[in-house]
């Protein structure tokens, strides 16, 4: 029996490709800013996210990202594995990625110097708020809206809008972040509504380097 169990019906993708990618697998620390999106707890102590509703959010999400220049949204991930993910949805929507370390004043210095230059967003995508802890300030500093992967032990003060998932997974970065852009091209009339998109999960997905 699955961890969820709920029909296939009006999921972007089936129910068994998202627990596959481990979308639901949470942590054994649950914060109440994350406590709307579980759906169970396991005996062990680990928490089950809902992924009904990271369906229903990734949906909500993209209707929202479609609004804006994607030369103004910016995308980050401190993670490794969120780098190839971020890449890829910053490739096919025309967003800036920003996968290295953060550099301080990134968002709210026009004097900044290095190699990467100053950026003034109109939205911010966040692959984890800790991790992301510095893009996360700055963009509440300059008031744009911040979109979060969040897992169960995220708070998400100053996160606008929650898209909850397992943030950590190598394979569940790479659907979350697949499915975003997939419904962010619909919404923007660049994907029609049934047709499948030239890219698939896998080319979201990290190679896992064998010694």
């Amino acid at each position: 029996m699955s961890e969820i169990e709920v029909a296939d019906l009006d999921l972007l993708a089936p129910m068994d490709k998202y627990l596959a990618a481990g979308c639901h697998i949470g942590t054994q620390v649950k914060t109440q800013d994350m406590e709307p999106f579980v759906y169970r707890q396991r005996p062990i102590g680990l928490y089950v996210l809902d992924v009904r509703k990271t369906d229903e959010r990734i949906r909500t999400a993209a209707k929202f990202l479609a609004r804006f220049d994607p030369s103004k949204i910016v995308i980050v991930s401190g993670r490794v594995y969120g780098r190839r993910p971020v890449e890829t949805f910053a490739y096919y929507v025309g967003a800036n990625a920003f996968t290295d370390r953060f550099v301080p004043g990134t968002l709210t210095n026009p004097n900044i110097a290095g190699p990467r230059q100053y950026i003034e967003p109109d939205v911010v995508i966040l692959t984890d708020p800790r991790t992301d802890q510095q893009a996360l300030s700055e963009a509440a500093r300059i008031g744009v809206p911040v979109v979060a992967l969040c897992d169960t032990d995220n708070v998400t003060t100053n996160v606008d809008f929650v898209i909850p998932t397992n943030n950590r997974g190598r394979k569940s970065l790479a659907l979350v972040y697949f499915l975003l852009t997939a419904q962010l091209l619909r919404e923007r009339g660049d994907l029609p509504e049934e047709a499948e998109p030239a890219f698939s999960p896998e080319d979201f997905e990290p190679q896992v380097q064998r010694f």
